[in-house]
């Protein structure tokens, strides 16, 4: 079982590892170019920087910031038509003056590179077993049947089961965690020196991220690998990197050892996106960075910043500031950073100050859910034998008041999104009742239905899959208006116009289509549909987790915004716990499609259910000191088709007993307001209610 370590234990500090001396890798004046329709685009600009054997080099920042990039850029992965300059020197060799069969021997045998999608990594046509031979064989002169015993022994290393019979699986028998290890096990097939991993959690729930970040780290011990992390997260940052340098408009504008670059940040940039990260306990507005990075084919002369920056003066547009050093290890660039080392308040241009007042939470429910399940049928039907199902929702029951945000959490697997279409009404649940303001949707079809779905809108997660690229944003806007005829053209056109505002776009784009915005922009356009039909309440299915940090917290805000000016009700799925945490009053847990702990969101971090536990400390932190002791759950959730026998949970919960394989656990009160399905960590307050109870 699973046992409670200290995240020190799980992911070995950074300042315990032995770092050689001297750099392993060195990148000098890199920069990189693409020239378009004769316009250039510097994506990268004199780039430097070293990275030592057994060493952690964090690079963090904004889409567009040049990370993927100059990664890219060091084994030659990019397309003929990028023009890069500089040097990368391994091992006194500038890979960029090697020819291609030279180039082919470093690639892999010398630096290897897991990339963020696996899914798009991985070729579905091969079994990984075939994958990870051909990387063996290509470096490495043996034979097949040798190859194969190494890829089974490295499979074996990343914490693959039964590696053997995993050889013959393709990409698609495998969860996304056991792709991201497949990955890694690929790139660590020829021993390389230096580990290049680009986002390599950013698709992973967090139980699944702190495997992936312990492998790479314990690995990185064993073998004396350089990693070079490429992250949006400043938290995993934190608690993996010895030194992290910030990407601003191609360049490094701050660059220091992690511990330091987190509790004295200088460059304004910095500060905005520490500002940016929702803290526990925290509440009101986030610090956003408003805006966005410079046009890359029309870059500021001066320091790229200036526009978002509160620090701007008329000399930081003279030129572009040097990369200044400030103390050991530690530079900056910026003109004020003596000033701004003692300044006191914002470094970044809010759009608006105070914190948000959220609505009053009313006791009357707006949404109801009792007993619901939904269950789908497996395979081919067979006369003679039970026909297996997969049961997405398990009996569960809940309500949500007026005014309130429910944050709905959990592993991917656990039934989610699954419940909130059921809540919309895009699937009919197997079995139970669903009441939406008193109204049973059950029975409800055609106008009538169309009439209260006005009423529950909601909001995805990838604003560019869910519009239409073929429409404008008003067309995207104004259709609800259209379906349910509350406006006539000219009103529509005003209407349109005034949600735009609302949502921190101008009127002036509402002629334009969605690829002519930013990720940010769009999913301000989805959240502007959702309220063109004046709704009750938004279903809001991970709408921040694809953005960047500084655009997650304008999201947030504008929410946070939206709930009190609208008096909206939200239910938020997410597996940021974080942004739950700022955002809502209550959270939900859900486990392979049970509801196993409810309670108040701000009192997430004393919860009583393990598995809940589990998912607070694998949540990353900024403040080193505030860190938890880190629970590392074993594997992943188990299938809905075969579920366990009793609690759900009980595979990987590090206090099983007996009586938990036996027993499906009740979800019952064990405090004022919380409510938990465990055997062994509730003690109820009041008489224990039957499974399925509506907390």
């Amino acid at each position: 079982m699973p046992t409670p370590t200290n995240p020190r234990d799980a992911m070995p500090a950074a300042a315990g590892r032995s770092v050689t001396a001297g750099p392993l890798l060195d990148i000098r004046n890199l920069t990189v170019r693409f020239r378009r329709n004769g316009r250039i685009n510097t994506a990268v600009a004199d780039l430097s920087y070293t990275l030592n054997a057994g060493e952690t080099l964090a690079l963090v920042g904004e889409s567009g910031s040049g990370k993927s990039v100059s990664a890219l850029a060091l084994t030659r992965l990019l397309p003929p038509s990028a023009q890069v300059t500089g040097a990368v020197i391994l091992h006194g060799v500038d890979l960029l003056r090697l020819s291609q069969p030279a180039l082919r021997a470093v690639r892999g045998g010398q630096i290897a590179m897991v990339f963020q999608e696996p899914m798009s990594a991985l070729n579905p046509v091969l079994t990984i077993g075939e994958q990870i031979i051909e990387a063996i064989r290509t470096h490495r002169p043996v034979t097949r049947a040798v190859a194969r015993k190494q890829a089974a022994s490295l499979l074996d290393d990343v914490g693959i089961a039964d590696a053997k019979r995993r050889l013959n699986d393709y990409q698609h028998h495998l969860s996304g965690g056991m792709r991201q290890r497949a990955m890694i096990a690929i790139a660590l097939s020829c021993d390389p020196q230096v580990l290049i991993a680009d986002e390599p959690t950013t698709a992973l729930d967090v139980t699944i991220q702190v495997q992936i970040l312990a492998l790479i780290r314990s690995l990185q011990v064993e073998r004396g690998l350089a990693v070079l992390l490429i992250t949006h997260d400043l938290g995993v940052a934190a608690e993996t990197a010895d030194r992290a340098a910030v990407m601003y408009a191609g360049r490094i504008v701050e660059t220091a050892p992690t511990p330091r670059l987190l509790s004295s940040p200088l460059m304004p940039y910095t500060r905005g996106l520490l500002a940016s990260v929702p803290q526990a306990g925290g509440g009101g507005r986030l610090q956003a960075i408003p805006g966005q990075g410079p046009d890359p084919f029309a870059r500021p002369h001066g320091c790229a910043f200036g526009p978002r920056c509160v620090s701007f003066e008329p000399r930081c547009d003279a030129a572009m500031p040097p990369l200044e050093p400030v103390a050991d290890g530690h530079g900056v660039r910026c003109r004020r950073w003596r000033t701004l080392a003692t300044a006191i308040g914002p470094t970044v241009r809010a759009s608006s100050t105070g914190a948000a007042q959220r609505p009053t939470v009313t006791h009357d429910p707006l949404l109801d859910m009792e007993a619901v399940s939904k269950s789908y049928p497996l395979g081919r039907r067979h006369p003679f034998a039970k026909r297996p199902t997969l049961r997405a929702l398990d009996s569960v029951s809940l309500s949500i008041a007026r005014g309130e945000a429910l944050g709905l959490v959990g592993e991917s697997g656990s039934g989610k999104t699954t419940l909130g279409r059921v809540l919309l009404r895009l699937i009919q649940p197997t079995s139970g009742t669903v009441r939406f303001d008193g109204i049973d949707m059950r029975g409800l079809s055609g106008r009538a239905l169309r009439s209260l779905r006005r009423r529950l809108q909601p909001i995805f997660q990838d604003p560019l899959d869910s519009l239409n690229p073929r429409r404008t944003v008003a067309q995207t806007i104004g259709e609800a208006m259209v379906i349910h005829g509350l406006a006539g053209r000219r009103e529509r056109r005003d209407r349109i116009a005034d949600l735009l505002g609302q949502v921190g776009l101008s009127p002036d784009h509402m002629h334009l289509y969605p690829h002519e915005f930013s990720g940010g922009q769009r999913q301000r356009i989805g959240i502007a549909r959702a309220l063109a039909g004046g709704p009750d309440l938004l279903v809001a299915d991970e709408p921040v987790s694809a953005l960047d940090i500084s655009v997650q917290a304008q999201i947030v805000n504008l929410l946070g915004d939206l709930r009190s000016r609208l008096g909206l009700t939200l239910l938020l799925i997410s597996h940021d716990l974080s942004v739950v945490e700022h955002m809502c009053d209550r959270v939900a847990v859900l486990y392979l499609g049970r509801i196993v702990e409810v309670l108040p969101a701000n009192a997430l971090r004393a919860a009583a259910h393990p598995y809940t536990q589990a998912l607070v400390s694998a949540a990353p932190a900024l403040d080193l000191k505030a860190r938890r002791a880190r629970i590392v759950l074993a594997g992943e959730v188990p299938s809905a088709s075969a579920p366990p026998s009793g609690c759900a949970f009980r595979t990987r919960c590090p206090i099983a007993a007996a009586i938990c394989a036996e027993q499906v656990p009740p979800l019952r009160a064990y405090a004022s307001g919380r409510f938990a399905a465990c055997h062994l960590r509730t003690q109820p307050d009041s008489a224990p209610q039957t499974r399925g109870a509506r907390a």
